[in-house]
């Protein structure tokens, strides 16, 4: 199987372990994900207001550029799944603005490509029971935290894939591997990463809840499918031991890389050295690496 496979700015940079271990995972499981030539940024963020469509011109671009070569789309970011769905979205449902665009960007677009997450992808085209008959060493014993964040899940309507209140599809993949998924109360909320900038002490909180969610259900390691997420939960735990008393480090991992793992892949390239708490103890504990 063949699919047109989105990197976007952060898997092509700052989450280059992310990005290796989707494609060795996916690739270990008979998918081939060709990704797009020339592609450009997504924009990062869905504009509040489509009137100027200017603001869509960035995923709109994406969006034809597959059209070209393809009829359905992948990326494993969640932000940019985020705003290509909803752009498709929108030069489907509009014909004004789906007019106006494809008059700027001297095209003929008609939301004709199908836009899904990588989880998604994994859930629907390939299926659990696959993976699970691919796993050569599982994930026994560990236990894991699913963290879906806002960007697969809201806004429902427009984006969810899965239930927005109480999303199961990362914890049946862990749970496929072998792994232990806890019950935990802060899956599916936000972890303030849009708030960095302007009020960074609102984001590590909103971040502490929910990593003291995770280890007070018992979670080992906590695995995440948004590049954003993950950075924001992981870089701030150095900082959560001296401001919150008893504060435990835990290791906040893309779902990807546990993934690859229990694949039997070798994850030397998948960056675990460069994460803010260190993952390595744990899976060597596990005898996992």
């Amino acid at each position: 199987m063949k699919i047109s496979y989105f990197p976007g700015c952060t898997l092509n940079t700052k989450g280059k372990g992310f990005d290796r271990s989707v494609r060795e995972a996916m690739a270990a499981l008979g998918v081939e994900l060709v990704e797009l030539p020339d592609w450009n940024c997504c924009g990062a963020s869905f504009p509040l207001l489509v009137d100027n469509v200017l603001d869509l011109v960035g995923p709109a671009r994406v969006l034809i550029n597959t059209a070209a070569r393809d009829n359905k789309l992948t990326t494993a970011c969640t932000t940019c799944y985020n705003v290509l769905k909803r752009t498709n979205r929108v030069l489907r449902e509009d014909e004004n603005i789906r007019e106006r665009l494809n008059y700027f960007v001297e095209a003929d677009y008609q939301g004709q490509v199908e836009v899904s997450d990588i989880l998604q992808l994994i859930r629907d085209e390939v299926g659990f029971e696959k993976v699970k008959e691919a796993v050569k060493k599982p994930l026994n014993g560990l236990r894991v935290a699913s963290y879906y964040g806002c960007m697969v899940l809201r806004p429902p309507r427009e984006v969810a894939y899965d239930d927005p209140e109480n999303p199961h599809a990362l914890d049946d993949l862990m749970a496929a591997l072998g792994a232990e998924p806890v019950r935990w109360g802060a899956k599916a909320e936000c972890c303030g990463n849009y708030l960095v900038a302007r009020k960074p002490e609102v984001a590590m909180e909103m971040s502490y809840r929910v990593l003291s969610s995770a280890s007070r259900a018992g979670a080992e390691v906590i695995v995440a499918n948004c590049p954003l997420c993950q950075f924001n939960l992981d870089r701030w735990q150095r900082d959560l031991t001296l401001t919150h008393g008893g504060f435990e480090p835990i290791p906040v991992l893309y779902f990807t890389q546990l993934l690859a793992i229990a694949l039997g892949l070798d994850p030397g390239g998948y960056e675990l050295e460069k994460h803010y708490v260190d993952p390595r103890p744990l899976l060597e504990s596990k005898g996992l690496i």
